[in-house]
C-alpha cells in the first residue's frame, strides 16, 4: 500500500482512507487476510496503537473482520464492498463538481467537458 500521511488530518483516519481505497480498487480482494498489527504499522512508519484504531474502526464499518486467532481479514461481503466505493465516488463527484461550479461551469457544460477529455485520451 502506498501510505502518503501528512499533518492536516488525524493519521488513523488516513491510514483508515488508504486501506479501504485498497479494498475498493481490489487490491486487498475480498477474503484475503491482512498482515499483522505491526506489519502494517511498520510499513506506513506509525505507532501500532494508531493502526489498531484505524484496522478497529473498519471492522465497525463492516469493511474487515477478525477471527480469534488468525487475524483479519477483507470482508467477503461483496455488497459492503460495492456500497463503499460507490460512496467514494460519490465523495470525489461533489468535491470535483463543487470545483466546476466555482470556477463558473454549469453541469452541462462540465459533462460536456468530460466528453472532451475523453475524446482526447485524456481520462
Amino acid at each position: 500500500m502506498q501510505w502518503n500521511l501528512s499533518d492536516d488530518r488525524p493519521i488513523y483516519l488516513q491510514l483508515m482512507d488508504t486501506i479501504t481505497l485498497a479494498i475498493t480498487s481490489g487490491a486487498l480482494p475480498a477474503g484475503s487476510r491482512l498482515p499483522s498489527v505491526r506489519e502494517l504499522a511498520s510499513e506506513a512508519g506509525v505507532n501500532p496503537n494508531t493502526m489498531q484504531r484505524a484496522l478497529a474502526e473498519l471492522e465497525r464499518s463492516g469493511l474487515l473482520y477478525s477471527q480469534r486467532t488468525a487475524g483479519r481479514f477483507v470482508t467477503d461481503q461483496s455488497e459492503n464492498i460495492t456500497q463503499r466505493r460507490k460512496e467514494l465516488a460519490m465523495e470525489q463527484i461533489h468535491v470535483f463538481l463543487s470545483a466546476m461550479k466555482d470556477m463558473g461551469y454549469s453541469i452541462a457544460e462540465t459533462i460536456e467537458l468530460i466528453r472532451q477529455a475523453e475524446k482526447e485520451g485524456s481520462v
